[in-house]
């Protein structure tokens, strides 16, 4: 439950999604648009216009999930654009870069807000 790994395949939507659409708009996004049955298991990302905020939605056993993340700072990075497909295919670990704001070099970070912690 509540789970995505490297198991799965994963597409980002081409162009900007608003993102005050719910579970319902964004199935008919990634069967309209993309060509894909959001039933089969896939995980399909939505980015904003401003590439600020990544929704991500995902039918597991039971029922469908939809996952936020709004950054305070900075901006997703996004990958290449494959016209077969008609999205941006990537894999688990690209997800996870992206998210965190890994470029190329490990070493180099996009702008994220440091979390406040307790200590």
């Amino acid at each position: 439950m509540f789970c995505l790994n490297d198991t799965m395949r994963y597409f980002l939507c081409p162009g900007k999604t608003d993102m005050r659409k719910g579970m319902n708009s964004l199935c008919g996004v990634v069967q309209n648009q993309m060509g894909y049955d959001v039933r089969m298991g896939d995980c399909f990302i939505f980015i904003n216009r401003t590439r600020t905020t990544m929704k991500i939605l995902h039918a597991e056993d039971g029922g469908l999930v939809l996952y936020m993340k709004r950054l305070e700072e900075g901006t997703f990075r996004l990958p290449a654009y494959d016209k077969d497909s008609r999205s941006y295919p990537m894999n688990w670990s690209s997800l996870v870069m992206m998210v965190e704001g890994i470029q190329d070099d490990p070493n180099t970070r996009l702008k994220r807000l440091k979390a406040f912690r307790n200590h």
